[in-house]
């Protein structure tokens, strides 16, 4: 919280009228008369305002030239000599250029560290002293000069250090300097250079001789290959049915398998991956000692054996490094068969459960139908009927047939009534067959619904017949249904099928791969110049931290 700053109050008596044209008598000045300014334009006047456009054009012409503070710096310390009071630098180059001194000259220069006259600081000094002592008269009423006070200032001189006359300007404090500066840039150049040959150049040569020299060369097989599948485009259904991405999984799957431990393990026991590169003549770096672990062995193997996967086309590429071509190339073909084997692996328990299942179910509906057909049979066997419906409609068919012979001879029973004296014998004739007749019917009839040699009745027979008939149609049935789901998970099975197909061969190159001198050189280069940027920059920042 501010507080305004209270003023004191002052109050004025106005004893007379007097006063007022006492004090602006005393105030007025004659014409020509001193002003207390000299030559100086009274402030505020036109004059005034006049010359302080001028200086500051003046100034901004100065500005425009594009001095360096070195020249600046010339130009003040030579206005002062020359006893010019500038209010800047530039202020001092404009005064001397009105002066008709040229601040740059060579000349004005050297006279700049001249030595001074001997009396001219006993003479500045004498006048100094003389305008301080002088007495102010005041002036009577009617010539009085109002003199205000002016502030006299000793002249200070501002030089960058003591002159000393004796010595010539050859082997002044500026040049002393600029030598100063140059030797300590020789000397910084000197240490970068020393500490860039010492951690840059030096061991980027060391990289180099062991690349070129030192270094056992490798060859590197390379092969491309993809995981497909039987399954056919229009089959396949969904939307990336057909494409790389439907055996993303697989080919991702492979990509692990080949650079895990286990083919390690199988490449070591079929092919003697240790063995090989444990040999005498390789270089230290490379070689793999004879009691190394298997963590060290690993990562041997996966630096020599690298194994990318491009999910946009499916492709597996393959580089394997070995001391000779010839493993090289052995080695290649043995990861890509474990490569493979392990495909075949992983649907063959997916379709050996769809096989089993459908086998199961189509065994135990062929054994029902089986036992239903033979159930038909013994029926047939037992019951001694081939067909029952054709044995009924046999039956039918007979009992159809004397039904019309019984009622033609009802008809010509009839017509034999018919007559006045009817002949009796062939009444009695008509009559008896007739009468046979209906017996045979009813014996048919009767045989229909009774049993017969203790095996039951025909309807019985029939019907028993009937349902082993129909439970034999249903297992037929169900066998066809179970025979359609095998050939169909067949079907399936075979689509499920994955296998590697080959794009590139593992052919084994003449000349070696590894090492690649001028590319491992130029990485080893970057590299240690990184780290000494780095560093470089953390000393600098910390000496900076710790300075301030």
């Amino acid at each position: 919280m501010t507080t305004k700053p209270k003023a004191r109050k002052f109050r004025i008596r106005r004893n007379s009228s007097a006063q007022p044209t006492q004090r602006s008598q005393s105030t007025e000045l004659p014409i020509g008369a001193e002003d207390g300014f000299g030559d100086m334009a009274f402030p505020g006047s036109a004059k005034a305002e006049a010359e302080n456009a001028a200086r500051e054009e003046g100034i901004a012409e100065v500005r425009r030239e594009g001095l360096t503070g070195r020249q600046l710096r010339m130009a003040r310390r030579l206005a002062q000599k020359h006893g010019l009071k500038p209010s800047s630098d530039f202020d001092a180059v404009r005064l001397l250029r009105a002066k008709g001194i040229d601040p740059f000259d060579r000349a004005n220069m050297i006279e700049l560290v001249a030595a001074k006259e001997p009396a001219e600081q006993p003479q500045r000094q004498t006048q100094s002293q003389s305008q301080a002592a002088k007495p102010s008269s005041k002036p009577s009423q009617g010539t009085q000069k109002t003199q205000l006070p002016q502030k006299i200032e000793t002249e200070k001189v501002q030089l960058p250090g003591e002159h000393r006359p004796d010595q010539p300007f050859i082997t002044s404090e500026m040049e002393r300097i600029q030598r100063d500066i140059v030797r300590r840039r020789r000397r910084n150049l000197l240490f970068l250079f020393g500490r860039l040959t010492a951690f840059v150049f030096l061991p980027t040569f060391l990289a180099w001789m062991y690349f070129a020299f030192v270094a056992t060369p490798s060859y590197a097989t390379k092969s491309e290959f993809i995981v497909q599948q039987a399954e056919s485009t229009a089959a396949s259904g969904g939307l990336l049915g057909g494409t790389a991405m439907a055996t993303s999984q697989d080919s991702i799957m492979v990509q692990d398998f080949l650079t895990s431990r286990e083919a390690l393990g199988l490449l070591d026991g079929d092919h003697g991956y240790r063995a090989h590169f444990s040999a005498g003549d390789i270089d230290g770096i490379q070689r793999l000692p004879m009691d190394a672990s298997n963590e060290d062995v690993y990562k041997h193997y996966q630096d020599n054996v690298q194994v990318g996967y491009d999910p946009t086309e499916g492709v597996l590429r393959m580089e394997v490094s070995a001391l000779s071509p010839d493993m090289s190339r052995v080695f290649s073909e043995a990861l890509i068969g474990y490569a493979e084997d392990r495909v075949d692996q992983v649907t063959e328990r997916k379709r050996a459960d769809q096989m089993r299942g459908s086998l199961e179910s189509f065994s135990e509906a062929e054994q029902k139908m089986v036992d239903a057909q033979q159930r038909v049979l013994n029926l047939q066997e037992q019951l001694g009927v081939l067909d029952p419906a054709s044995e009924t409609s046999s039956l039918m068919g007979q009992i159809s047939n004397f039904e019309v012979q019984l009622a033609e001879k009802r008809l010509q029973l009839q017509q034999l009534l018919d007559n006045a004296r009817p002949n009796q014998a062939r009444v009695a004739g008509v009559e008896g067959d007739i009468r046979r007749l209906e017996q045979l019917i009813a014996d048919l009839r009767l045989q229909m619904t009774t049993e017969t040699n203790a095996q039951g009745s025909l309807a019985s027979i029939s019907a028993q017949l009937r349902m082993a008939e129909v439970d034999l149609e249903t297992r037929t049935m169900i066998m066809q249904e179970s025979l359609q789901q095998m050939e169909t998970a067949r079907i399936e099975a075979m689509r499920q099928v994955r296998f590697l197909s080959l794009g590139v061969a593992p052919i084994p190159p003449d000349v070696p791969t590894y090492p690649k001198v001028f590319e491992n050189t130029l990485i080893t280069l970057l590299i240690f110049s990184a780290l000494y940027l780095l560093v470089s920059l953390t000393v600098a920042v910390l000496r900076e931290q710790v300075s301030n």
